[in-house]
């Protein structure tokens, strides 16, 4: 069995208690990082042995995980921070177990995705996650028609592109749509900036971005 289990993205008291019996209960931990997976272990007192399953995992490493899950054994797959598989690596292990017959168990909770979009104040009924932007081909495409999409938007950006994405926000969504940014959610310095592209990109132009960011664009206005 391949359990999916979500993990804090920030905050350690973010878990399940279904979350905790599971890590404890699995034969091995498939985590992207043994050191941050680590942590967490440790403050919950598991002991279950730990192996490393990251976006430069071999083929045959994927191969002999399935094998083994195949054979009976119980196999938990976490990544850094959220919910397994969603921008992240763990996607691999998840689809080549289910192509074999392995039986998946997911477990559900902490997810920047909807922690952001949630805070942001703005439509929820019909949104669009984008995971991250192209960096070069295609991103100018896609950027012109998110302007144009007829819902609430929501992707992921790292430290280092932030004001740049802000900048082609502000261009190519016009004067009036308003985004928000979630920063650091759940943890001690969490913050959300609201407002139109424009003035969201003037607040960061001010401070030295920080953190791990998630932008939501509200769905253009009837």
């Amino acid at each position: 069995m391949l359990s999916v289990v979500s993990t804090p993205i920030g905050h350690l008291e973010d878990i399940t208690y279904r979350a905790v019996r599971t890590l404890r209960e699995a034969d091995v931990i498939a985590c992207e990082d043994t050191r941050v997976t680590g942590k967490l272990l440790k403050a919950y007192e598991i002991t279950t042995p730990m192996t490393s399953f990251h976006g430069h995992t071999s083929d045959a490493k994927i191969v002999r995980l399935v094998e083994e899950m195949l054979a009976g054994r119980h196999v938990a797959l976490v990544s850094d921070a959220g919910t397994p598989g969603i921008s992240d690596p763990g996607f691999g292990l998840i689809a080549r177990a289910a192509e074999a017959g392995v039986r998946i168990e997911p477990i559900p909770w902490a997810s920047a995705v909807l922690s952001a979009l949630v805070g942001s104040g703005f439509d929820t009924h019909h949104f669009l996650y984008l995971g991250f932007l192209p960096i070069k081909k295609g991103r100018q495409t896609l950027l012109r028609q998110m302007a144009e999409m007829p819902c609430t938007i929501v992707f992921y950006e790292s430290v280092h592109r932030i004001r740049k994405t802000l900048d082609e926000l502000a261009t190519f969504l016009g004067p009036d749509r308003r985004i928000a940014i979630g920063r650091e959610l759940t943890k001690m310095h969490e913050e959300f900036v609201r407002g139109t592209a424009t003035e969201v990109a003037a607040h960061f132009e001010t401070r030295e971005p920080r953190g791990e960011f998630v932008i939501v664009v509200e769905r253009p206005r009837d």
